[in-house]
Order: structure tokens, then sequence, then C-alpha cells
């Protein structure tokens, strides 16, 4: 049965990238959360999207440009249309200390294709051994070169290539380089796309999945994730095609 990552925890109802996005997402069964991961001036791991603060809080700059103790004081809920409840951008080392109560997977998505952050695959990596949690984590990111680091650093830790434009064969280049999967845009998918990725032994997980029609298209194919805005709706389609 195809799984479920919850996109940036449950970002359709809730702030994107709080731990309360993602505690919810835990609630409604996700079976996984895909979260994204920046670095401040002082080296700390912090969870955000953007590298810059603008869209999802109440600051303004670059993440790199703040020390961890200024970036915890911005609403990470601010712009958000909610109950106005204030929240903080979490750090990693924060999110871990939650997740290692659950058994669910988080897919890190390395936001380092824009911006070089340095040593943040051995950070990361260093911190997932803290606290044990190599077999719940997947690796991704736009930038292939990193996913090849984190491969030669610990290859026992899943890692799966992005990408938003067509490759060729793209199951054949993530075997070439040791990724364990691929996460094309959705719209990039397919049924044949699906079975050739699957039997060539690399994962399909499509982002992001929020019109029903494609999450009966894609698990009635074999795809091994939706990663979605959504999970409850993604998890009560897909539980449809339970064995």
């Amino acid at each position: 049965m195809s799984l479920v990552f919850a996109h940036r925890g449950y970002s359709a109802k809730f702030p994107e990238n709080t731990m309360i996005s993602f505690q919810q997402a835990e609630k409604v069964c996700a079976d996984g959360i895909e979260l994204d991961i920046q670095m401040t001036k002082d080296g700390e791991l912090v969870i955000i999207h953007d590298e810059k603060v603008d869209r999802t809080t109440n600051g303004s700059g670059y993440v790199k440009d703040y020390l961890y103790k200024d970036i915890r004081t911005l609403d990470a809920a601010s712009k958000y249309n909610g109950n106005g409840q204030k929240m903080q951008i979490p750090s990693l080392h924060e999110f871990f200390e939650w997740m290692k109560q659950t058994n669910i997977i988080c897919n890190i998505e390395f936001k380092n294709n824009k911006l070089p952050y340095k040593e943040m695959e051995e950070k990361t990596i260093e911190l997932i051994r803290q606290y044990g949690l190599e077999t719940q984590i997947i690796f991704s990111s736009f930038n292939h070169y990193s996913m090849v680091l984190c491969n030669q650093i610990d290859p026992t830790i899943e890692t799966a290539l992005l990408f938003s434009d067509g490759i060729y064969r793209p199951w054949m280049y993530a075997k070439a380089i040791k990724a364990n999967g691929i996460h094309p845009n959705q719209r990039l998918v397919n049924k044949e796309f699906i079975r050739n990725s699957e039997s060539f032994g690399i994962k399909v997980r499509a982002y992001t999945v929020n019109d029903p029609k494609k999450m009966k298209l894609f698990a009635s194919s074999g795809i091994s994730a939706l990663i979605t805005d959504d999970p409850s709706l993604a998890k009560s389609i897909l539980n449809d095609f339970a064995p």
C-alpha cells in the first residue's frame, strides 16, 4: 500500500513546518512527515522552507543571517489565517525530541540548492545518530551532490532525488548515484513512470499531490508514497486500495 507523507506537516490546515503541523499530521495517521531545513548564522539546523523568513513569519531577511536565539523570536504562524496563536520556527533537535516518541518516518529536505550551508549534511547525520533515528529518515534535495555526500557519510540512511523537470530514465540515474528513491513533481508522473521506477527498485514519492483523482491514479499504479498537504484526505482515499 502507498504511504502518505504530510508536506511540511499538515499544511492544508495548520501553519507549515511548525510543531503543531507535524503533531496534527501524526494524529491523522500520516505515515511520514516531509520537512525542510536551513541553517542559522551560528550553525543551528532549523525547519523552514524558504531561504528567507519573509513569507512565513513576521520577520525579514535570510535565515543564514539570523542567530538561533533571534530567529526563535519570530512568529512562524503570523502569515497563516488561523487562531492567532504564536508559533516558533522549530529546530531539528526539537523535532527529533518529539519524533523519537513516534513511529513516523521523516523526509528531511536539504534546502541547499540555492545557498551553500557548510557541513549541513554532517551536522544533520550526527544529530540523527544521537537520537538513533537512522531507520526512520529519508533525505532528499534538489542538490544531488548533497545526496551523494550523505550516502558517502552514512549509506544506511535512505536518499532520494528531488526534481521538477523531466530527466531521461530517472530511475537509472538514481541507481547510478546510489539513491534509493526519486521525488518528482507530480505533473511528471504517470502509470508508466511509476511502474518503470518501482520495477527498477527505485521508490517514487511524488509531490505535491492534493488532487483526489491523482491520488487514486498514483495509488492504483503502485506508487511508494504521496507527498501531500492534506494527509487526512490522502489516507482516506488510499485506504480504498488496501489489500
